[in-house]
């Protein structure tokens, strides 16, 4: 992923309330603070306002993690939060200043961490351009998923992406069933994420059932 590199001057807003295990799927995005009850908040700098007149209408799936291929550390919330230490590791010697986030997170094991609230503007898409308009993170959301191009994804993350999916949906109506795509889809050539793991079809029966919550 990249991202435009930018100061946030803001305070971040209070902590929302503890996930309750296993996981949740019972979401609500709260209209005044931008965050997701049910999630854990970690406020990240990396984020500013949306451009004025500029709505959500696309939600971009990722997929990252830290070290590359391996699950459940604590360095891909470091870097969304700008705490890495990159000097650990010869292979984090390109993400040394790299000033990115998404909106949210989530684990392998459902685990739904937010670093921006939903009404600010994520550094998560870079280069980006959908349906004609250029840099995407102006009028979109960005969800990554803990994982890469080599694995499949956990009952419990598709369990989580569909009732988050569905909860911003409700918060932002503008957000079609069309205008949920890849990270691959929106910078083709430069991005391969959410990778070929991740099933879509599956990911959208469970989103869009009439059963679902």
């Amino acid at each position: 992923m990249a991202a435009d590199r930018r100061d946030n001057d803001e305070s971040p807003a209070a902590p929302a309330p503890p996930v309750s295990p296993p996981y949740p799927t019972d979401l609500h995005i709260d209209a005044e603070s931008g965050l997701a009850r049910g999630a854990q908040y970690l406020p990240s700098p990396h984020c500013d306002e949306r451009p004025p007149g500029t709505g959500v209408e696309l939600l971009v799936i990722h997929a990252i993690s830290l070290p590359p291929g391996q699950y459940g550390g604590p360095d891909v919330p470091a870097l969304f939060c700008g705490t890495l230490d990159c000097t650990r590791r010869a292979d984090y010697a390109d993400l040394a200043g790299l000033r990115v986030s998404a909106h949210f997170f989530i684990r392998r094991d459902g685990l739904l961490l937010q670093f921006v609230p939903v009404h600010r503007r994520a550094w998560h898409a870079g280069v980006s351009r959908f349906a004609g308009r250029e840099r995407c993170n102006d009028f979109s959301l960005g969800i990554e998923l803990e994982g890469c191009d080599h694995d499949r994804f956990t009952p419990a993350q598709y369990a989580v992406l569909a009732a988050l999916t569905r909860a911003l949906r409700r918060a932002f109506a503008a957000i079609r069933a069309e205008a949920i795509v890849g990270h691959s889809d929106i910078a083709p050539g430069r991005k391969t994420d959410p990778g070929p793991h991740f099933d879509w079809a599956a990911y959208r029966a469970q989103t869009f059932s009439a059963r679902s919550p």
